[in-house]
């Protein structure tokens, strides 16, 4: 970004884009709650959505999604992504058009309004200092997803502090085998140059999402499942 864009830009970003986040979190976050009170976690999803267009439209941040053919927005995924920011989650929420429910640490589920809202979302909390714990958080959550909802990963567990694509964990993959469902890889591009990770230096910008073919994995390809990481991490590095 031009440096003296990116000046200006700072009064804008402190004035109206924080104050403007936090508000519409807590607004929708309390609507969210009720909705879940009262109606199925579909209904919240899309209180979700409205969260996270709201989100990008007010930095403005662009998102562009390639790969549309490559899945259907009718059937459940397990979604593996990159992870590099923050601006990650409005990003795919608002635009890839599924019903995602996300793995969070345990942590932010005790975040005022924020917490309770991604639990009526159906997000599913994991202590990742207890992996005894964490599995049972997951064995839980396959009991309660309907036809349509994906879960997502940011299989390298947290987010990259360089942009590069770190080692993937094999969470994502054991619960795409024991459920049945598909991997659905996806590339998240140029978000760390939107907002780098442990920081609140935001600027405008395009966050590209690449959605890559689903991969299959079946009991059989567990004595190979290592293979199958490594080829999805590869996938979803390249497109970077």
């Amino acid at each position: 970004m031009n440096p003296f864009f990116k000046a200006a830009y700072q009064p804008y970003k402190w004035i109206i884009v924080i104050p403007f986040v936090f508000i519409v979190t807590m607004v929708l976050g309390l609507m969210s709650i009720l909705t879940g009170l009262l109606f199925k976690q579909e209904a919240v999803n899309y209180i979700a959505i409205i969260w996270s267009r709201l989100c990008c439209a007010i930095i403005p941040l662009k998102v562009t999604l390639q790969g549309k053919k490559n899945y259907s927005k009718n059937r459940s995924y397990v979604v593996v992504a990159n992870h590099q920011s923050m601006t990650d989650i409005p990003a795919i929420h608002g635009h890839l058009g599924l019903n995602i429910k996300w793995i969070m640490k345990k942590e932010l589920g005790r975040i005022p309004v924020f917490g309770s809202a991604c639990h009526y979302l159906g997000c599913i909390y994991v202590d990742r200092t207890n992996h005894d714990a964490a599995i049972k958080s997951i064995e839980a959550a396959k009991k309660k997803l309907s036809g349509k909802a994906c879960v997502l990963f940011f299989a390298e567990g947290t987010r990259s502090r360089d942009g590069r694509v770190m080692a993937f964990k094999k969470g994502a993959f054991n619960f795409a085998c024991e459920t049945g469902l598909p991997i659905l890889p996806v590339t998240i591009k140029n978000s760390f140059q939107v907002l780098p990770s442990d920081s609140l230096d935001l600027t405008p910008g395009t966050i590209e999402i690449i959605v890559h073919q689903p991969v299959y994995i079946f009991k059989h390809h567990m004595d190979h499942l290592d293979d199958i990481i490594a080829q999805t991490r590869q996938l979803i590095a390249s497109a970077l």
